[in-house]
């Protein structure tokens, strides 16, 4: 306790408890004090083996002694605590005041009880600033956000300063800093971000706690907020929890909130005079910046640096990263439409055809594209940069369209077994057609023709229809059935007949005369 009561009030509470058999909650109310002190006076009064027949006898400097303890002897030496060393020893896991004391006695035998113990280590506590006085354990808190100030870099070409944002991250128990610049706050960034922290500081902390960020946070709810889906993921795949500051709530942020002023003050102030000419070369000066951040002494914990607190309490505690790194990802809501397809950045991806007109969430990367229908994964492709063109996976078909399919691999070998043109000329068939369906159905005509009339009439009249653009076997049939495919092209009409000879024809020679 803090503060002795007067041993008069310990009596009354004594009294209250034992005599007149009240709870402690009634007691308290009674006698005037909180229901913790009337805890402990029961508590230590029972650890002495009193009872109220004993108190109502004893002599109050007896009692006093009983229940608070004998002072130190005449002449003895007390040994001051070092609250800044125990405010670091707090963070490690299971470490409380009580084993503190308990180490304490051990090496100072007669020196202060563990009220005045406390006392001194909660006194230097208020004097701290906000993000002192909270005690974060070892490995628990990685604390996340932005700098409201920008840095920048010049673009070489133009000249002009190109703004970019600064991520940054700090760890509760030892405020070990990591800060990155990136060109956004959007979704991929900010995912990079964490994940450069979490390789720099070469582990996992239980939990990430961000500020109600817009990339990590969809619906800001006080109690349960929406963690952005992305970020989620992030979060499984590292096997942490993403727990977002509460509004209105400074202290659960203020770790982070003097992390950025110190980034702001160390590595921003230090690059107002300097140039660089791309994002790489700015955070290759960040990063020569941020080792001397971390190993600069902190006065408030006894002159040791980021570094060495990390070492000592974070890094131990942290789990190891995954063997993967986490493949940085964006989802979008997606319809499939009528021809079992859904249209991402102007190509089409095939989904179940049982799945048409239905809305799916799609889990887009830099290489894959994946559809989800309510959670669960439908469909996965190969990511394409081809425009307006379709990736099909025939399993997704109907069974008469998956026939359809084998149709039109048997029409493309057909056709590149008749000659170049016609191969070509089926191409162009199944690529300008909207549905495939429609295209297998032109080919079939294209093949029927051909074989009608042979491989070499047809390979011709290919090569006649491409020279005008077609794409369609309907030309092929009419020029075949007209026989023009027989007939030479205007441009290939010899111009130069036989030589003429009479005496009326003046020959090379007569001008020479």
């Amino acid at each position: 306790m803090r503060k002795r009561l007067p041993m008069s009030q310990v009596k009354e509470i004594l009294r209250v408890l034992w005599e007149q058999k009240q709870s402690v909650r009634a007691t308290a109310r009674s006698v005037g004090v909180s229901v913790g002190v009337v805890s402990k006076i029961h508590k230590r009064a029972l650890a002495q083996g009193l009872s109220w027949e004993v108190v109502a006898e004893l002599p109050e400097p007896e009692l006093r002694d009983r229940i608070y303890g004998r002072g130190a002897p005449a002449g003895a030496v007390r040994h001051e605590p070092a609250p800044a060393q125990m405010h670091q020893a707090l963070m490690s896991p299971g470490v409380t005041l009580e084993l503190l004391h308990q180490e304490y006695l051990a090496e100072h035998p007669t020196g202060l009880k563990y009220t005045a113990f406390t006392d001194r280590y909660r006194t230097w506590k208020k004097k701290q600033r906000v993000t002192m006085r909270q005690t974060h354990k070892a490995g628990e808190k990685l604390f996340i956000d932005y700098s409201g100030k920008k840095a920048h870099y010049t673009d070489r070409a133009t000249g002009e300063k190109v703004s970019v944002e600064l991520f940054v991250a700090t760890m509760g128990a030892s405020n070990h800093t990591f800060v990155v610049a990136t060109h956004t706050q959007r979704v991929p960034d900010f995912l990079r971000g964490n994940m450069l922290a979490l390789e720099y500081f070469g582990g996992v902390p239980k939990m990430i706690v961000p500020d109600r960020l817009k990339s990590a946070v969809t619906e800001s709810d006080p109690y349960e907020p929406t963690v952005q889906r992305a970020f989620a993921e992030f979060a499984r795949h590292y096997g942490t929890a993403i727990v977002p500051a509460r509004s209105y709530k400074p202290r659960d942020k203020a770790k982070v909130e003097v992390a950025v002023q110190i980034a702001q003050r160390w590595i921003l102030a230090r690059l107002r005079h300097e140039v660089h000419f791309s994002l790489h070369s700015l955070n290759r000066r960040i990063a020569e910046l941020l080792e001397e951040l971390n190993a600069r002494p902190m006065k408030k914990l006894g002159g040791v640096s980021r570094r060495e607190l990390f070492d000592r309490l974070d890094g131990p505690a942290m789990a190891a990263l995954p063997a993967s790194r986490f493949v940085t990802c964006r989802w979008k809501r997606v319809r499939v439409n009528r021809d079992y397809h859904v249209a991402i950045e102007d190509h089409y991806y095939s989904a179940p055809y049982a799945l048409a007109h239905e809305e799916l969430e799609a889990r887009i990367t830099e290489n894959t594209i994946e559809l989800y229908y309510r959670s669960t994964r439908v469909a996965s492709h190969a990511r394409s940069n081809e425009k307006f063109a379709h990736t099909t996976d025939v399993n997704h078909m109907p069974k008469s369209h998956r026939e359809y399919a084998a149709a039109g691999e048997d029409l493309s070998d057909w056709a590149d077994a008749v000659g170049p043109h016609t191969a070509t000329l089926m191409r162009r068939i199944f690529e300008r057609s909207a549905v495939q369906i429609q295209g297998w159905r032109s080919g079939r005509g294209l093949r029927r023709v051909v074989e009608k009339f042979g491989y070499e009439r047809g390979e011709e009249a290919c090569r006649r229809v491409l020279l005008h653009g077609g794409q369609s076997y309907r030309p092929v049939a009419r020029m075949l059935k007209a026989g023009l495919d027989l007939q030479p092209l205007p441009d290939e009409v010899p111009t130069e007949g036989a030589p003429i000879d009479h005496d009326q024809v003046r020959g090379p020679d007569y001008f020479t005369h």
